[in-house]
């Protein structure tokens, strides 16, 4: 009988190390899977450094727009209002004259 109970003692000991060992790989596995889709996956880590890029290049173009249009207000508000950028640009640009003046162009 004590053979017996023996090995039934070992029995139960490989069956505990047995279920031990399936539930310490699930965890790891489930772990594993839980890291790797936090780096990797639709909303991971990754797809934020990427956003993040995309980001700081949209703030970036914004604030270039954003002084362009500036400069493009400022330029238009001196076309309004100063009359001899006004001449400079007719003539310059489209080859305006007064009535009693010759314009001369040249191909360059």
């Amino acid at each position: 009988m004590a053979l017996h109970g023996h090995f039934l003692r070992k029995q139960v000991c490989a069956e505990l190390r047995r279920r031990r060992l399936i539930f310490l790989t699930v965890m790891l596995l489930t772990i594993m899977s839980v890291i790797i889709t936090m780096i990797f996956g639709n909303m991971g880590y990754m797809r934020y450094r990427e956003l993040r890029k995309t980001e700081a290049r949209l703030v970036k173009e914004i604030r270039d727009i954003e002084q362009d249009n500036a400069r493009l207000r400022a330029q238009l508000k001196s076309l309004k209002e100063d009359s001899f950028l006004k001449e400079k640009h007719a003539r310059e640009d489209y080859g305006l004259a007064k009535p009693d003046e010759y314009v001369f162009q040249y191909d360059r």
